[in-house]
């Protein structure tokens, strides 16, 4: 074992103590018994035990060194748990009560809440639980946010040698990342599920577990419909013979498993699958709800045709994802590790950039993709800030009601076109890598091979 250096050592007893005081604002939320309170620290600590072990395969200094950030993340967390949305007043809450009323998991054949089936097990779950739901919801996202770390860290190793700290750094900046901390400590969001299993799908993937990858993605898909930003990424790996052709069956299958449990309760079939049709068909009046996407290029109050321009916006989208499977098509013998990863990035920022009706939280792939990214590869730092910055300030103007900085242009108000200016940055940059990586995989190919 190596020996401690003074910083670790540090760092190490920094986190503990950080570990500890996150009990004291638990331990003085102002919702539930004390007992309830102690129950919420325990879970708040296992989460962080689960951390802890996941990065127990590094070397000690390493791991001492980790816990200080890890100690950070959750101390921070607990500082969170008391913030009540108007998401959580105006709809949570509501179904949980429903849920509640209505017989815990027998509500589930009712129609309530516009989850799919997967979320609404949870909350038909805590429903019977005498413990504050708004934590319960809370520490549900947050145990998945140390599944999206690892799910990055996992992404890293398969770029860097097993004494890299690259993977480690990964698992940190997840962890501490703003809009991974708000989305589920503070908002009592749940993007962190379909993130964090995505980015395990894509480990798989690139580790050829087809099977693996495809099930996993077909769970992701089941708790959020925004997993089909990256799904077209599944062609470019079976076309890399990545995967297998008969693999990509696991991926209706794992949704169709994650189905079966409410459908034997008495909930019928079309409510379940109407209910991301639902989802794609309610945004009407505003062609973006506080997103960085391409229409918030419109000034404010400008008067538009809606309906053509979101099918242009669908058409775009659309477009970007037949021009890089294209592209992905032409140089299928050329698809490295570095290249699938860049295209993905290029997926998960430029897809919800293009399309109409997006919310501010659907950039949430990009962020944690565009980190991953910038860990396992050169050059990639620049996108990952920039996609952060557009995504943080969209969270700021849910949680300030007022936007982050207003543009006035020609006598015009752009209250986010700094932010789509960033995200659209980030995605030519991202498309300017993927090229380069392109050329770097072509130029290996053509070198020829070194005499023995």
């Amino acid at each position: 074992m190596k020996s401690l250096s003074p910083l670790s050592l540090t760092c190490g007893c920094s986190g503990l103590v950080l570990l500890g005081l996150s009990l004291v604002p638990v331990l003085g939320l102002s919702t539930g018994s004390l007992p309830d309170r102690l129950v919420v620290g325990l879970l708040l600590l296992s989460a962080a035990t689960l951390a802890l072990l996941l990065m127990s395969s590094q070397s000690t200094p390493r791991l001492f060194t980790a816990m200080l950030p890890v100690g950070l993340a959750f101390f921070l967390r607990a500082l969170m748990l008391s913030y009540v949305s108007s998401d959580y007043e105006i709809f949570l809450s509501q179904w949980i009560s429903a849920f509640r009323e209505n017989g815990g998991f027998a509500a589930l054949r009712l129609s309530i809440g516009n989850y799919n089936v997967p979320y609404l097990y949870f909350l038909a779950a805590i429903s019977y639980l005498p413990i504050p739901d708004l934590y319960l919801i809370k520490l549900f996202s947050i145990f998945f946010d140390v599944v999206l770390a690892w799910g990055g860290a996992r992404l890293v190793r398969r770029f860097r040698d097993g004494e890299s700290p690259a993977p480690l750094l990964c698992f940190c900046i997840l962890l501490l990342l703003p809009t991974v901390m708000l989305n589920g400590a503070f908002w009592g969001q749940c993007d962190a599920l379909y993130g964090g299993l995505t980015l395990h799908a894509l480990a798989c993937a690139l580790e050829r577990r087809g099977a693996a990858s495809a099930a996993l993605l077909g769970i992701a898909f089941s708790f959020k419909l925004q997993t089909v930003f990256i799904l077209p990424l599944w062609a470019a790996f079976w076309l890399a013979g990545r995967i297998k052709f008969r693999h990509l069956f696991c991926f209706p299958a794992a949704y169709a498993a994650t189905c079966l449990p409410a459908l034997l309760l008495g909930k019928p079939l079309r409510d379940i699958l109407g209910v991301y049709v639902g989802q794609t068909t309610e945004g009407s009046g505003s062609l973006s709800y506080n997103s960085a996407s391409v229409f918030s290029f419109l000034p404010y109050g400008a008067q538009v045709e809606e309906t053509p321009l979101a099918l242009a916006g669908i058409l775009a989208a659309f477009l970007l994802v037949l021009a890089l499977l294209g592209l992905l098509l032409y140089f299928r013998k050329s698809l490295s590790d570095a290249v699938l990863l860049s295209a993905g990035v290029v997926l998960a920022a430029g897809v919800p950039f293009l399309l109409p009706y997006m919310h501010d939280r659907y950039f949430f792939l990009a962020d944690v993709l565009t980190v991953a990214a910038a860990c396992a590869l050169p050059g990639r730092i620049p996108p990952a800030v920039l996609v952060q910055l557009a995504s943080l300030s969209a969270y700021l103007i849910y949680f300030r009601q007022q936007y982050t900085y207003i543009l006035y242009l020609g006598g015009k108000i752009f209250p986010m076109l700094l932010e789509s200016l960033l995200t659209l940055t980030t995605l030519v940059w991202s498309c300017l890598l993927l090229c380069r990586e392109l050329g770097r995989t072509q130029s290996a190919e053509k070198r020829p091979p070194s005499s023995p």
